[in-house]
This record gives C-alpha cells, sequence and structure tokens, in this order.
C-alpha cells in the first residue's frame, strides 16, 4: 500500500487501494487526521470572523470550497467572487446525501456563473483532485469517450458534473482554473469554506 506524507504533521500515512483506484494520478498531502483537525477547529467561524481574521492571500478572484461530512454525507458547497477585496457575488448551496467531490465540483460550477461573461478571472479551488481533472486528465478521458486511460480501475465519478464544468471551461477560456491551499490563512479560501459549511449550523 502506498506511502504518504502529510504537509502538517509530516507523519506518513496511507489510504485504502480502492480510493486511490478511483483517482489515478492523486497524490494526497494531507491525513485524515489533520484534515478533519483543520476542519473542526475552522468549521465555527462567521464570515465576519473570517474576514477580520484573514488578510492573505490573493484579493481578485473566484473563490470555491465544497466538502461532505462525513464523505459520503451531508455536504455543502460555495463560491465567491472578489474584486480588490471587495466582494462582487457569492453563492452557496448543500445537499443531504453527498460527496466531497460532488460538492467541489457544484462550487466550481456556481463559481463560473458569477463572473460576467469576457471578464479575465483566476478560478480558485483547493481541491487539487478537481484541479487535475480540468487541467490534466480531462482531455485523455474525453478522447477516450469519456473513460478512463485503459487499466484504470473504475467509472469517472459524477460524470455529468465533470461534463459541465469542462463545458463551461471550454466556453469560458477567460477563466483559469488554480490551485489553492486549503486552511492556510488564504483570506477568500476561508470565506468560501464558512460558506460551504454553513448549513452545519441550520
Amino acid at each position: 500500500m502506498p506511502a504518504f506524507s502529510c504537509k502538517v504533521c509530516n507523519k506518513k500515512f496511507s489510504l485504502p487501494p480502492a480510493a486511490l483506484a478511483k483517482f489515478p494520478n492523486w497524490n494526497p498531502t494531507t491525513c485524515m487526521k489533520c484534515k478533519k483537525g483543520a476542519l473542526a477547529k475552522e468549521e465555527n467561524l462567521s464570515r465576519k470572523e473570517v474576514l477580520e481574521k484573514y488578510t492573505a492571500g490573493p484579493t481578485t478572484g473566484v473563490f470555491t470550497d465544497g466538502s461532505a461530512d462525513p464523505n459520503p454525507g451531508p455536504g455543502g458547497w460555495g463560491a465567491v467572487y472578489v474584486v480588490d477585496n471587495e466582494i462582487v457575488g457569492e453563492k452557496s448551496g448543500h445537499e443531504l446525501g453527498t460527496t466531497n467531490n460532488r460538492m467541489e465540483l457544484m462550487g466550481i460550477i456556481a463559481a463560473c456563473k458569477l463572473v460576467p461573461r469576457g471578464t479575465p478571472v483566476t478560478l480558485y479551488s483547493d481541491s487539487e483532485l478537481c484541479v487535475n481533472t480540468f487541467n490534466v486528465w480531462i482531455h485523455k478521458w474525453k478522447l477516450l469517450g469519456w473513460r478512463r486511460a485503459k487499466g484504470s480501475k473504475g467509472e469517472i465519478k459524477n460524470l455529468e458534473l465533470v461534463q459541465e464544468v469542462h463545458a463551461l471551461l471550454e466556453a469560458r477560456p477567460e477563466i483559469t482554473l488554480k490551485w489553492i491551499k486549503a486552511h492556510a490563512g488564504n483570506r477568500w479560501n476561508e470565506y468560501a469554506d464558512v460558506l460551504a459549511t454553513e448549513y452545519r449550523k441550520k
């Protein structure tokens, strides 16, 4: 079983082969203990508290997040569009039975729709899986008839959402999808996280 090094605690961790097989070339960087600890620490902050606490990171762009707790289980997504540290628009939503990846994809869809057509912008996601999906793997999957490469196990999960995001990004070349580190004090990524998790407080 492959071993990975957690960027937070520096300890080695592993994941079940079945989980790794679903996402070829995925290189997990945070163990579940640290990931859950970070989420638990931040999930009680309000939008106002996040803006008061955090100032780092990009000040213009559209930021998105999504998660399910447990995974699968209830989940939410959020997206916020900011220009020079001012909120231009935001959206959020949740589902009772979902997955982390599905919520990340829903957040990206909402983020694309927040930005006026023709406006150059960077779309920030803290999901390396999603960013790699659309920046690295998607073109090969499309050439193979929306299938994974030969020898890869499992179908493409949430294919309808993957195709929707792909179509949006293809139609909107002015949008650049970029990874941003989660729970690293980046103000608007933290804000998107609050939007995605507010459903838990209701």
